[in-house]
């Protein structure tokens, strides 16, 4: 049965590190949550590992300046591993075949800046596009990706999703659709599609390798049922779900958090997490 628990101190002498997701338990995009700096640093003074796992489309150098951007100290967490630093590497060790992309992208120049370093080409031309990257979404919508997606299918390019989120929180509680929910259409509907990021095992693998410890030892934070505490399950890892990230409406409405938790997971097909709490503290 998931325990509920006030702090992560209640629970931190049971790992050896505990791995962090990014938007919904550091932070909402905008700014962090308000126990978030205070409870890292009680963690820290206590010598506890921390880790961050983002199923971020950017490369993890670019995720790290994001979290010091916010408040945090990034010096906090090693290592910062995200699903478009594991695409990255999977292209320059030669695993990844392609060598043009057509981007789909958050922020104009998202893909140009996370492409350095690699002999690749980016082009919006999809009649010269061998694959099509997914890695961002604008907040304003999704038509054009769409576009690009339907060529892709018909065409039968390989399409590799590194933000395989289908929801993401933002400020004031306002939640916006995520690259994963469009790769997810695009695999029901017959499509090639290669996720990178949370729940697939490679990245929780990586950050074991990266930390040189085995599973029975870390602790996953996430808010997503589908991503973080899923993912976490099948890595044999133990997880803690943050109620105010991406379910915060449902759990501000609930006088049951555990009975609210167990339905969604039930309505998700999501193992129950070891544990949960209220934010991250």
């Amino acid at each position: 049965m998931v325990v509920r628990i006030a702090s992560l101190s209640d629970i931190a002498s049971r790992y050896s590190a505990i791995v962090l997701d990014q938007w919904g338990v550091l932070h909402d995009g905008s700014k962090p949550y308000p126990d978030a700096q205070e409870g890292l640093a009680r963690l820290r003074q206590a010598g506890v590992r921390l880790a961050v796992l983002s199923n971020s489309g950017k490369r993890a150098g670019a995720n790290a300046a994001r979290i010091q951007k916010m408040g945090f100290d990034a010096t906090l967490f090693a290592p910062v591993m995200t699903s478009g630093e594991a695409l990255w590497q999977d292209i320059c060790d030669g695993v990844v075949p392609e060598q043009v992309f057509c981007p789909i992208e958050g922020a104009a120049g998202d893909a140009a800046d996370w492409a350095v370093g690699l002999d690749i080409a980016l082009t919006s031309d999809m009649s010269r596009a061998q694959a099509v990257l997914l890695m961002g979404l604008p907040d304003d919508g999704s038509v054009l990706a769409q576009q690009i997606l339907d060529d892709a299918m018909a065409r039968g390019l390989t399409i590799y999703c590194t933000n395989p989120d289908r929801a993401s929180p933002r400020a004031d509680g306002v939640v916006v659709v995520s690259p994963g929910a469009l790769a997810h259409e695009c695999v029901d509907a017959g499509a090639r599609v290669r996720f990178y990021g949370k729940p697939h095992l490679p990245v929780f693998r990586a950050v074991e390798a990266a930390m040189q410890l085995p599973p029975e030892r870390l602790l996953m934070v996430g808010d997503s049922l589908d991503h973080d505490i899923a993912g976490a399950a099948a890595a044999g890892w133990s997880s803690a779900f943050v109620q105010g990230g991406l379910y915060a409406a449902e759990f501000a409405a609930s006088a049951d958090p555990i009975a609210t938790l167990v339905a969604l997971c039930r309505q998700k097909g999501a193992p129950l997490p070891d544990f949960t709490l209220a934010t991250l503290r």
